[in-house]
């Protein structure tokens, strides 16, 4: 018979996710980083999700609120790297702190 692992692992895992989210957006100045950053806490509540679908509930309600996550985050990234592209085209910089005012 298959072992199950264990949920605590996989919940620390995605504790360590979040952490490290955190400190990317919180701690960085270049915004792909602070993307980055946002992208591994998206993936810590998507973990989360699955995780307990898995454990508690059995059945599939956490991969479909997953799916949403997935997308939804595929759609800040476009998003946010257009933005961040255009401010690089008019500032030359991609570091928050330079970006003071947005006004041309």
């Amino acid at each position: 018979m298959v072992e199950l692992i264990d949920m605590r692992y996989f919940l620390t895992v995605s504790m360590i996710l979040f952490c490290l989210g955190n400190v990317a957006v919180l701690s960085r100045k270049n915004s792909i980083a602070v993307l980055m950053g946002v992208e591994l806490i998206l993936n810590s509540a998507a973990l989360n999700f699955i995780i307990f679908s898995r454990y508690i509930v059995n059945d599939f309600s956490g991969h479909i609120f997953t799916l949403f996550i997935i997308t939804i985050a595929a759609a800040e990234a476009v998003v946010a790297l257009a933005i961040i592209l255009r401010i690089y085209h008019n500032k030359q910089t991609i570091d928050i702190d330079q970006l003071k005012e947005l006004k041309h």
